[in-house]
């Protein structure tokens, strides 16, 4: 898929992905957790976490919602960014830091990262495409490799707001 036609795609994505996430910090995380996405090709309980991140350039601090599973002890969060032919922003700042903050539901966390290899990552991929069937779309219409990022917790911190953010 060109970036163009994700461009598009997002677009049209926008206003529900600023009110997700308005829901998520606004209720401390009691909203927003788990979400109805049978609208984008999804399943009715699709879980979202919030990922929170510095901008490499900017310095700016940024939150986005994402599909997200747990895989034995790991959250998994998948860099498919639509099937566009780039990878996602929070991806390419991800990748200039060693530690990333999530939040899933009412509980927030420090974490370390990994990126899956190999037949993990085919097998975490899979995992996620059954929770998540439009993932497999989006391998279909791009050539990159769309990256599969493991969280491992390291210690509770307080959920995020939106005085976080900027």
């Amino acid at each position: 898929m060109s970036d163009a036609s994700s461009a598009e795609i997002f677009k049209s994505a926008e206003n529900f992905i600023a009110s997700h996430l308005q829901a998520y910090l606004r209720s401390g995380g009691a909203e927003g957790h788990i979400m109805d996405t049978t609208h984008a090709g999804g399943l009715p309980f699709g879980t979202h976490c919030l990922i929170r991140y510095k901008g490499r350039k900017s310095g700016k601090t940024f939150i986005v919602p994402l599909c997200y599973g747990d895989i034995g002890g790991e959250v998994a969060i998948i860099g498919s960014k639509g099937g566009a032919d780039r990878h996602p922003e929070w991806y390419l700042n991800l990748v200039s830091a060693p530690e990333i903050d999530f939040q899933i539901a009412t509980q927030a966390y420090r974490a370390t990262w990994r990126e899956a290899e190999g037949a993990e990552r085919e097998k975490v991929y899979n995992f996620m495409v059954e929770g998540f069937p439009f993932f497999d779309n989006y391998r279909k219409v791009t050539s990159r490799k769309i990256p599969v990022v493991l969280m491992t917790a390291v210690e509770a911190i307080p959920v995020f707001s939106e005085a976080d953010l900027g």
